[in-house]
């Protein structure tokens, strides 16, 4: 023996080694391990057993191969071989990985404490609001029922693209606020590239013009811009200078018929005052597991973060849909730009920086559809996550020089977008669907139990309390979340670095479930206002008579599939991998984190979550 080499002892009931090692190599290696646990001195004897019966069957897989004679080797070179080799994995492991690792984490565990107390701060909002009893009071109009021309003008706008299962049931909707015929306009934005789905579309709205509605229907030649294009180019048209307010519903969406008289009389004596936003409420929000889940992310968004923003700060990102501008806002503000898959994010960020105000209404319910199938889910979700770093590369100069408070400038840029568009989805993925499964792997950067448990759990009860009767899918939430985090982190990715996903647009699929029953109750209605015995929604095919045939001509050619994601399965091989390595451990509360988790990964890589596509 060398006079430089140490003597590491490697303890096995059965079988005693003996390695040499260099010194110099190795001293800084041994005195990093002084300070090892006994656990975790019994994790490396377990984890270099499997290791050794690995590499000794690779080794005799790798001889047949090369067909080699191993019968000529010794059992002890082999032993020595398969040492060493553990050794220098240990050192690298120590020297390089581990600290990588654990500095990775604690960056990441700090992201989350803050996100976590933003949450918190958010909640905190919203109990004061309840306990109060706070919320946004209109001003009463003058309203005469017998002169309209006290009730200021409103213009209503439905866009639409291919929107063949919910058109009607929109369109019946909105022509039955409850407001001035001649003081209400609706536009019926129509994008569809399917020349019968055109025809169905206008046919509807001769039938309600027939009656008396004063609704008109639009179809670009050039359709650019998707949404905000089509919005843009509704808002050139010359008749719009005579309206005062414009209310924007997506095609799947209903507003009841008193909705006109719950958001404008906010505006009245509040000039300052740009958009009235209502909060969704989803006709299939029980259907399937996956809508489930939908409801408890969106009843926490609406409920805390939409109405907490806009009671104190009257700032929050727009819909979309289901709100009320005034014109002026948007003239001012630069109108609908094409730039991001947010248009309506991006309004809103620029009204605010214009000195606009916000008001948003937790009691005026409108209701819309939520996506049932994963594939839909996941499109809607990079979509909206993508564009917020978008928008956030083109508006933050703007930020910067504009003449809001710098509170209101540290509010758009370290809370709106850093935090709850970047931050959240970045450590979501990396600390617990990375560095959480790589720590089985690497003791020396093991997350603490309050990190992967104790905090998550409280924040999930947090988010459930707006939902409350979706309190048993507690669990399931947080793993859903996780899950999401890889989807919404790719998403984050592509927007801030202007990948060509980044662009995609794509409509999320409706399923038009409320359709049948709407014009049902509007038949009913129509047949209790006119006195008729029955009466159809309308003499053409295209009411229940034609909805019909469509469904009776869709079944036979519907087939449903399931689709392989394979970021999702990929992740659950990690995870259920890790999770075998904890039981071996015996880590407790990591195995079983890791193994749910890792089944909720192989849930949705499989698609067995929601409604499967056609």
């Amino acid at each position: 023996m060398s006079p430089g080499s140490v003597v590491v002892t490697m303890e096995k009931p059965n079988n005693i080694s003996i390695v040499e090692l260099n010194a110099s190599e190795s001293s800084s290696f041994l005195d990093k391990r002084k300070s090892a646990s006994p656990k975790q001195f019994t994790w490396e004897e377990e984890e270099f057993r499997i290791f050794r019966q690995f590499y000794s069957l690779l080794l005799g897989y790798y001889a047949h191969f090369k067909k080699w004679n191993l019968s000529l080797t010794q059992p002890w070179e082999v032993q020595g071989l398969v040492q060493w080799s553990y050794m220098a994995w240990l050192s690298f492991r120590v020297d390089y990985v581990a600290p990588l690792v654990a500095t990775l984490s604690k960056f990441c565990i700090v992201l989350f404490l803050i996100q976590s107390l933003d949450r918190l701060v958010l909640c905190l909002g919203c109990f004061w609001i309840k306990y109060k009893k706070l919320k946004p009071m209109a001003n009463e109009y003058d309203y005469d029922v017998e002169d309209p021309s006290s009730f200021p003008m409103v213009l209503v706008q439905i866009p639409m693209c291919n929107e063949r299962e919910v058109y009607e049931q929109s369109i019946a909707a909105v022509c039955q606020l409850d407001w001035p015929r001649d003081r209400l306009l609706i536009q019926v934005l129509d994008d569809s590239d399917d020349a019968n789905l055109q025809s169905l579309i206008k046919d509807e709205v001769s039938s309600w013009k027939q009656k008396g509605i004063n609704i008109i229907y639009r179809h670009r030649l050039i359709r650019t811009g998707y949404k905000a294009g089509n919005l843009k180019s509704a808002m050139g048209c010359d008749y719009v200078k005579d309206y005062e307010f414009v209310a924007i519903f997506d095609a799947d969406f209903q507003p009841n018929p008193d909705y006109l008289k719950q958001t404008i009389p906010h505006f009245k004596g509040n000039p300052e005052l740009g958009l009235v936003q209502a909060r969704w409420s989803f006709v299939n929000k029980d259907e399937n597991l996956l809508t489930r889940l939908q409801n408890i992310n969106l009843c926490f968004h609406f409920e805390v973060e939409q109405q907490v923003n806009g009671y104190y700060l009257n700032f929050f990102g727009f819909n979309g849909t289901a709100g009320v501008w005034r014109i002026k806002a948007l003239e001012e503000s630069g109108g609908w730009l094409e730039r991001t898959t947010v248009e309506d994010m991006d309004i809103a960020v620029r009204a605010h920086l214009h000195g606009w105000k916000f008001i948003f209404l937790n009691d005026v319910r409108v209701l819309c559809e939520l996506p049932e199938s994963y594939e839909a889910y996941k499109k809607q979700q990079h979509r909206w996550h993508s564009g917020p770093m978008q928008l956030f590369r083109l508006c933050l100069p703007a930020i910067i020089t504009s003449k809001i408070t710098m509170w209101k400038k540290a509010n758009l840029i370290f809370l709106f977008f850093l935090l709850r568009k970047l931050i959240l989805p970045f450590y979501s993925f990396t600390l617990f669907c990375i560095i959480l499964p790589l720590t089985m792997f690497i003791p020396e950067a093991e997350l603490p139990l309050w990190v992967i448990c104790y905090i998550p759990v409280f924040l999930s009860f947090l988010n459930i309390l707006p939902a409350p009767k979706s309190f048993p899918f507690l669990i399931p939430y947080l793993l859903f979340e996780n899950t999401m985090s890889v989807t919404k982190f790719n998403a984050m990715v592509s927007g801030l670095f202007q990948l060509g996903s980044a662009y995609e647009w794509v409509v999320t699929k409706k399923t038009g479930r409320a359709s049948e029953s709407d014009l049902l109750a509007l038949a009913e209605r129509e047949s209790k206002a006119s006195n008729e015995e029955k009466i159809q929604r309308r003499n053409s095919e295209s009411g229940l008579e034609l909805l019909s045939k469509l469904k009776e001509q869709k079944s036979p050619n519907a087939k449903k599939k399931n689709r392989l994601y394979r970021k999702e399965l990929a992740l659950a091989f990690l995870l259920l991998t890790a999770a075998a390595r904890s039981l071996l451990s015996a880590h407790g509360v990591h195995f079983y984190f890791l193994l749910f988790q890792g089944l909720s990964f192989l849930v949705m890589g499989l698609d067995l979550i929601g409604e499967q596509v056609s």
